[in-house]
């Protein structure tokens, strides 16, 4: 498999796009940085040495990557400190020096110079080089490996450590292209060097090639699979004595037997010995043919998709993005497939079997960890799985592609998702093709706003109360009354704004352009909040009024099993007298929190349906807790 790396790496744009390397030396006086340099560029050891040289850059042919290289000379002067700090600041790679005849130098190193980078936040490939090989005492002799290791175990950032003479030219070509090699392919990204195994994003990586290769889907590449994947990654064929060689490898180090164990099986390599090759790749130093297959297949550094195979999406304030039909049905298909007990019920190993192709599980963390509903099991169903989705291509639909790709995805990334019309233009024709629908929740603290959440999707409710700080969201599908069957389920995604946060949303022109309904919860036992509540309300409306960007709205009764404060419902209409005779249709009655789905299921409809202006006849009201 890597027999052809070498000419795959050499003039490609592989190295991560990079279309020239930096690399800065630094060390104390006297340690060699300046002869160093020079004798790099002209391979000759100069007579005399300016104090500090002029960026000297190598042609890009000096070495087979085929990358431009400029080394910048830094000064030992005190004065010259903070220009020093900038240029390491500006550095792709660092050179730190030390002489060999001079063991003070070298403790310098981890006492001043790489405590110094962490200072500065320096986080580039280090490569410590020892000069002056030619001047150490013979009877000071001490091995390299013995004298780095203790440094090395400190200072994770250490790509290599070499010693070099200038004087007798000895391994000087080999300091700058360790350096060079250690920014084009570097091994923190693939490779832990303490527990020396690969690192699990690496791993992650890796696996979706390894599924992508596997044409038939038989856990296995085959002998003409194999070929294939050498063609793309290295263009060049693997003969038939190569790939009995590379299984022979995997064989002794990873013996099995059947159709599934060990490295090669009756099919072929499995991902097992897959992996282990590109460890034994990187553990050999050949980190280039490990880069090359993963930047073949799109990866940059950070062993992410490149920002260009991943499209953006523009749009208006008031349009959102929803998935297109491909994409829902292919995720359906991958729900079906990693249910593996068709129980409608995928379970957190499931869901994070469906994840393993990805650098990360995307849900793991908030806004979508736990908003979507739960089974009775602790897993998702269908409709709560996509309903994840859902969400996130609402709130980062760019990433969501990316995730789509992850996990599998072979269709048009661009043609992925679709974006809707515009808001205004859905209410001015009475209609909305849109299966998505958000709803803002507003109210005061301790009104019940989390709860709300909670039960949409039936969270349970923790003991206590914690006044919610930072927005959350719900999504779960709800059916429309009074529609045909094929359009009747949408997606409702509940956003809670926390009290304090009001202000700063609505100091924002558009902060409304993308909310279909506004929601205010109130304590039905406590004046105050009803107050808060309305208070609220009248501010978010003329906040839309103001902005053209108003929203059918109503208050939710929340704590209805405790005493309620009478007056509110009578107070209600009052609520309406300061909005203009301009402002959208709007509900505004008193709703117990158990009639909540069902009042939304009717606000989306008349979200999607109602025209500005109208506020009359399309009138509706909650009365004992039914949507009359």
């Amino acid at each position: 498999m890597s027999k052809a790396s070498s000419k795959a790496t050499a003039g490609t744009l592989a190295a991560g796009g990079k279309t020239g390397v930096r690399i800065v030396v630094a060390g104390d006086r006297g340690t060699g940085k300046s002869s160093l340099i020079i004798t790099a560029a002209i391979d000759n050891f100069p007579a005399t040495c300016p104090p500090v040289l002029p960026p000297t850059r190598l042609a890009e042919d000096f070495y087979p990557d085929r990358v431009p290289v400029t080394i910048i000379d830094t000064s030992s002067k005190l004065e010259d400190t903070g220009k020093v700090a900038e240029e390491l600041k500006r550095a792709d790679a660092v050179v730190l020096t030390y002489a060999c005849d001079k063991p003070e130098t070298l403790d310098r190193l981890s006492t001043f110079w790489l405590p110094k980078l962490r200072q500065l936040e320096v986080k580039v490939p280090v490569i410590v080089v020892g000069c002056k090989l030619d001047l150490r005492d013979e009877n000071q002799q001490v091995s390299l490996e013995q004298v780095m290791s203790p440094i090395m175990q400190q200072f994770r950032e250490i790509e290599t450590c070499i010693e070099c003479s200038s004087f007798k030219r000895i391994q000087i070509p080999e300091v700058f292209y360790y350096a060079q090699k250690a920014v084009l392919h570097p091994t923190g990204p693939l490779f832990d060097q303490e527990t020396q195994t690969l690192k699990p994003r690496c791993v992650r990586a890796l696996k979706r090639i390894f599924i992508l290769c596997d044409h038939d889907r038989d856990g296995a590449l085959s002998d003409a699979e194999l070929n294939d994947f050498q063609v793309k990654c290295f263009n060049a064929p693997l003969q038939p004595s190569e790939i009995v060689g590379v299984k022979r490898v995997v064989e002794e180090k990873l013996p099995g037997g059947g159709t599934t164990d060990g490295g090669v099986n009756e099919r072929g390599l499995t991902l097992t010995g897959f992996l282990f090759l590109h460890a034994l790749f990187i553990e050999k130093g050949r980190l280039e043919t490990t880069w090359t297959v993963l930047r073949k297949f799109g990866y940059n550094n950070d062993i992410r998709l490149d920002d260009e195979l991943i499209p953006s999406f523009k749009r208006a304030p008031d349009q959102s993005v929803e998935l297109s039909s491909q994409p829902l049905e292919f995720l359906r298909g991958i729900y079906e497939l990693f249910d593996s007990d068709y129980d409608n019920n995928l379970r957190p190993d499931e869901l994070d079997d469906i994840f393993s192709t990805a650098p990360d599980s995307p849900w793991d963390e908030p806004p979508y960890k736990d908003a979507a509903e739960r089974t009775s099991l602790g897993g998702l169903s269908v409709n709560a799985f996509l309903s994840e989705w859902a969400l996130m291509i609402l709130l980062e639909p760019s990433r969501a592609v990316e995730y789509l790709i992850y996990i599998g995805y072979l269709g048009d990334p661009s043609t992925a998702v679709h974006v809707t019309r515009k808001r205004r233009l859905d209410r001015k024709k009475q209609q909305s093709e849109r299966n998505v629908f958000q709803c803002f929740v507003f109210g005061p603290k301790k009104a019940g706003k989390t709860s709300l959440l909670n039960s949409f999707i039936g969270r349970p409710c923790p003991d206590g109360h914690a006044s919610t700080t930072e927005e959350k969201f719900a999504a779960n599908v709800v059916d429309l009354p009074g529609v045909s069957v094929q359009s009747s389920k949408k997606t409702l995604v509940l956003r809670e704004i926390p009290e304090e946060e009001v202000k700063g949303l609505l100091s924002s022109k558009e902060s409304l352009a993308s909310c279909d309904i506004a929601v205010f919860v109130y304590d039905s036992s406590d004046e105050s909040s009803w107050k808060r509540a309305t208070e609220l309300l009248l501010d978010v409306a003329g906040h839309g009024e103001d902005t053209g960007y108003e929203v059918p709205s109503l208050i939710i009764a929340a704590k209805d099993d405790l005493s309620s404060y009478p007056m509110a419902i009578q107070e209600t209409t009052r609520v309406l007298i300061p909005i203009s005779e301009n402002f959208y249709f709007f509900i505004c009655e008193v709703a117990p929190l158990h009639s909540f789905t069902d009042g939304m299921a009717q606000m989306l409809v008349l979200a999607g349906h109602s025209r500005f202006g109208d506020r009359g006849s399309d009138s509706h009201q909650f009365e004992n807790g039914r949507y009359e």
